[in-house]
């Protein structure tokens, strides 16, 4: 029979049910066809099919959207996240999460891999999990059943993957040898003697409250903004710098503004003057002003030239391709070996060093330390033992899903407005003020959830340009980086050079410690200084030693710059400190977590590293160090065993197994200084609204937050709504960065919901004519003298009397604590191939009392993902003429399920003083001792140090090889 249906009706592209209005263009990908109908839950990590976040059904089918034609999709019916579940509408406080509340399905109407997701919390900052729900949804119990293979194609950079691999197929889909702990626990995960409490307080396991919105794609990150949003939006393309250096004689922009859709061009020579620094902290001082919006001289290759602003993405990618640039080529130089010799190019030498903030501009030289304790060539001469050995840290990239982005546009008052993937929204605004001379109420900066951060995101890369553009044209500006633009062109983990000089004696004491570091800050200095000092803080102060030395440099290349990540130079130095401590402990004969414990620092101890006096606000404000090192050896002691009766210890002749440790500790606020400000206030159908300052990103402070509050109010998270990340809502918050979204804003959030509850039993006791020592707060009333009175109630007087039932809070970050986590692993290597197996893996935890143990632990499970990548296989590779060459997702290799084991996770039983109800941070910490403990692991399997990270398996073999230990065939 005839096909009656008219042949424009047959080619439309039917999405999520409805034949779409549009046909795509000529060339353009199914993703952003999609994105313009509307469908915002496809999401781009990647655009070249590597990373699975813009996942869709075609007829039934997943694909990668980013690299499906639109135009095969014509005629076919096409399934996006949002296609998934039946829209209804739902409300209430626990959907409304930041300043863009989500509105959509019911979870009653929801599809059962998204209810999976949701109830086992299979996410963290969501920006992948469309994504990972469109390809699981397809999945039979055959593809459940080989979770590796056929999750390939999508990549978390946030949870470690096993509250994935449990949202798939259920806790079981993973069972191995990690043993009956491994879901995570052990003593103290609420603190000690936390009283009983209705569900969705302190200790309890709340689900995010953005979880409704993450699993259907309602969730809206920066870009998720509809085009009837902003009419007249106007898109931003950069042009790059090919050289590594080079200064800029002139850029001829006819051939671009001839182009239709073409609206400006901007250059050097329309950039504002103010130096400043892309790196943002509480005082802007701690960075050399060394940066200009546009300069006309480029030190890096992917430097920014100029800016094309066109109607379209397309039109500004031509109007680049169409710009002539003049250069003079510069001298350049690649290695901070080589820029701090006599005769270097001073690459900022046209900086002053005092108001620039430079140490030595004439010799590249950002910042440097030079300090010693005691006398360390005496403590050397009478060591028993002395290790000394180079280690080498590589550039590691952040790698975030979301990558760097921001609109600006203005509110119905010509205020300048800028959405942002940040996580400093108000030092953002602070910044632009300062560049451009805007009064800080002339500027609001919001910050939508953001697609993941680990440092990356606490600098100005997009806000800037945008801004210039905006306030230039008067129309709303947007720009997206692409993924090769995050590797070239936006920063990197600092690569450390760390020669290190060790002693000890016989009886296991360390005698002295000698450390010469030097840092590799790249073409710009934002967070030289601050990784340089920080790194040598800690990593030296949790050993007992009366002798130390330390002589660091933070030094500039015509590399692409380096900045925040997370541990903030402690990864690095803590590399090589704990692969020190296990050549000591072998030289001397002992095992190495008795060299640690006999060393570590124990309550009371001073913690000094590069100063005679400890820091006045650093104090142990609990200490679990030593039940850290316990749990550790326990748990591997356990495995040991478990391996042992399950008969699977002997590999072959080829294998070789070990076991290995390390230790760490981190200050649990940055220093001098860091703030927040918190308001809460009860709304009248009983719940409570709090306004925070600091951004969500997957880091779980929005759960954080709504159970501190709920705690001191006696009722559930689920009763208090919060919104952050937006400088109209508080006065300001130094943002979500040294790990001090629980120890900073939560004290901030705890103090205004404590406050709060006092006034509300106040008002209440006046109510009633009771003396307010008689008025209980419960989960929706307040029970006075044995009378319920519901807050409904308590609201509505309030009101009538013209009194409004709020309260706000601060906290200045000060008196700061220490955190501590121990990481163990037992390895297998085979010395025949340089194959490695990862056995065991487990970390033991000082987080004081837990807000959320589920959501702690899945901080930890992806700090240990995330270092294990950086151990055995990212690096940033950068050729001998300065130039990325890994500047795609498939030539730098972030770790996917396959790659990742179940790690066991355990708290040590502890309160912290100084903390909002006993809590510390635990976002960097988990990432630290990751590598060494690795590295000490496969030294203790086959007796060779391996001193430069990655530890890939080539080096492995190559070194293997070298010791002579590569079987002969």
């Amino acid at each position: 029979m005839a096909n009656n249906t008219s042949r424009t009706d047959s080619s439309r592209i039917v999405v999520n049910g409805t034949a779409a209005a549009d046909s795509p263009r000529p060339g353009q990908c199914l993703r952003t066809f999609l994105r313009e109908q509307g469908a915002l839950g496809v999401k781009k990590g990647c655009d070249g099919g590597d990373c699975g976040a813009c996942t869709v059904h075609v007829d039934g089918t997943p694909v990668h959207s980013c690299i499906y034609p639109a135009v095969r999709a014509e005629g076919r019916a096409v399934t996006t996240i949002e296609g998934l579940a039946a829209t209804c509408a739902a409300g209430g406080p626990d959907t409304a999460v930041g300043p863009d509340a989500a509105v959509g399905p019911d979870a009653a109407a929801l599809h059962p891999m998204q209810e999976q997701f949701l109830d086992r919390q299979g996410f963290q900052c969501g920006f992948c999990t469309a994504g990972m729900v469109m390809t699981a949804a397809t999945f039979d119990e055959e593809q459940k059943a080989n979770l590796p293979r056929n999750l390939k194609g999508n990549l978390c950079r946030c949870t470690g993957y096993r509250a994935i691999g449990d949202a798939v197929c259920g806790p079981e889909s993973r069972a191995d040898l990690a043993g009956p702990d491994s879901s995570g626990g052990g003593p103290g995960t609420a603190g000690p003697g936390q009283p009983e409490h209705p569900p969705g307080q302190l200790g309890d396991d709340v689900p995010a409250p953005a979880g409704l919105a993450i699993v259907t794609g309602l969730a809206r990150f920066t870009l998720d903004v509809r085009a009837e949003e902003l009419p007249g939006l106007l898109h931003v393309k950069l042009l790059r710098s090919p050289h590594p250096h080079a200064r800029i004689r002139s850029i001829d922009t006819a051939a671009a503004l001839a182009i239709p859709g073409v609206e400006a061009v901007f250059t050097h020579e329309d950039s504002p003057a103010q130096l400043f620094s892309t790196a943002q902290h509480e005082h802007f001082t701690d960075d050399p002003d060394d940066t200009r919006v546009f300069d006309d001289v480029v030190r890096f290759i992917g430097q920014r030239v100029a800016a094309v602003v066109a109607g379209t993405v397309e039109a500004a990618e031509a109007g680049v391709r169409a710009l002539r640039v003049d250069y003079e080529l510069l001298d350049a130089v690649f290695t901070p070996e080589n820029a701090m010799l006599p005769g270097a190019p001073a690459i900022h030498g046209d900086k002053d060093a005092l108001t620039a903030r430079i140490s030595r501009p004439d010799r590249n030289v950002v910042a440097e330390l030079h300090s010693e304790l005691g006398d360390v060539a005496a403590s050397f001469a009478a060591a028993d033992f002395i290790h000394e050995h180079t280690y080498r840290t590589q550039r590691v990239a952040h790698t975030a899903l979301e990558t760097h982005a921001a609109i600006a546009s203005f509110d119905s008052d010509g205020r300048l407005q800028i959405r942002t993937s940040s996580q400093v929204p108000f030092l953002v605004r602070r910044t632009l003020g300062r560049v451009f001379g805007l009064p800080q109420d002339r500027i609001r900066v919001v910050a939508g959830r953001v697609g993941g951060g680990f440092g990356g995101k606490q600098e100005v890369l997009t806000e800037d340009v945008v801004a210039l553009a905006a306030l230039k044209l008067n129309r709303p500006v947007q720009l997206e980086f692409t993924r090769t633009e995050q590797f070239t062109a936006a920063t990197t983990r600092h690569p450390f050079t760390i020669h290190l000089k060790a002693g000890a004696s016989r009886d296991g004491r360390l005698t002295a410690l000698q450390l010469e570091v030097l840092t590799n800050t790249g073409a710009y200095g934002n967070h030289a200084p601050g990784v340089m000092f920080h790194g040598c803080g800690e990593s030296l102060g949790v050993y007992n030693c009366a002798n130390k030395k330390v002589d660091a440099h933070a030094v500039y290349t015509n590399t692409v710059p380096s900045g925040a990540f997370r541990g903030y130079g402690l990864s690095q130095m803590i590399f090589a400190i704990e692969s020190g401590m296990d050549e000591l402990a072998a030289g001397i004969g002992m095992d190495p977590m008795e060299f640690r414990r006999r060393n570590m620092v124990r309550e009371g101890d001073d913690m000094l590293s590069t100063r005679d006096e400890p820091q006045a606000d650093v104090r142990y404000g609990s200490y679990g160090l030593d039940q850290c090192t316990r749990l550790v050896q326990d748990a591997l002691d356990r495995g040991r065993e478990r391996y042992r009766a399950a008969g699977l210890e002997d590999l072959g002749p080829d294998w070789v197994v070990g076991e290995g440790s390390a230790l760490s500790m981190i200050d649990t606020v940055p220093p001098r200084g860091h703030f927040a400000h918190s308001r809460l206030r009860l709304l009248p159908d009983g719940t409570y609204a709090a306004a925070v300052g600091t951004a969500e990103f997957g880091n779980g402070t929005t759960t954080v937050h709504a159970q501190l509050a709920a705690t001191a109010l006696s009722t559930t998270a689920a009763r208090v709504a919060v919104r952050q990340s937006d400088t109209d809502l508080v006065d300001h918050d130094s943002g979500a960065f040294g790990s001090a979204g629980t120890v900073v804003a939560g004290k901030a959030t705890l103090a205004a919901a404590e406050d709060l509850a006092v006034r509300i039993r106040a008002f209440a006791a006046g109510l009633r004519q009771i003396p307010a020592a008689g008025c209980v707060l419960e989960t929706d009333a307040v029970v006075c003298e044995g009378t319920c009175v519901p807050l409904t109630e308590i609201y509505d007087a309030a009101k009538q009397a013209g009194v409004e039932l709020a309260a706000e809070g601060h906290w200045g970050g000060t008196p700061r604590s220490v955190a501590f986590n121990v990481q163990g692993f037992r390895v297998a290597v085979n010395t025949g191939t340089g194959e490695l197996r990862i056995l065991q893996s487990v970390q033991a935890a000082d987080a004081g009392v837990v807000v959320n143990p589920r959501q702690c632990r899945g901080q930890i499970e992806g700090g240990i993902a995330q270092a294990l990548g950086a151990a055995l296989y990212e690096e940033v590779r950068v050729d001998d003429a300065g130039r990325v060459t890994t500047d795609i997702l498939r030539q730098y290799h972030i770790p996917s399920f396959a790659d990742v084991p179940r790690s066991e996770v355990y708290f040590a039983d502890t309160s912290d003083k100084l903390g909002p109800l006993g809590a510390k941070s635990m976002s960097e910490s988990p990432f630290n001792p990751v590598a060494p403990a690795l590295a000490n692991a496969i030294r203790n399997a086959t007796g060779v140090r391996f001193a430069e990270l990655p530890v890939s398996r080539d080096k492995i073999y190559l070194g293997l090889k070298e010791a002579g230990l590569v079987p002969s065939r």
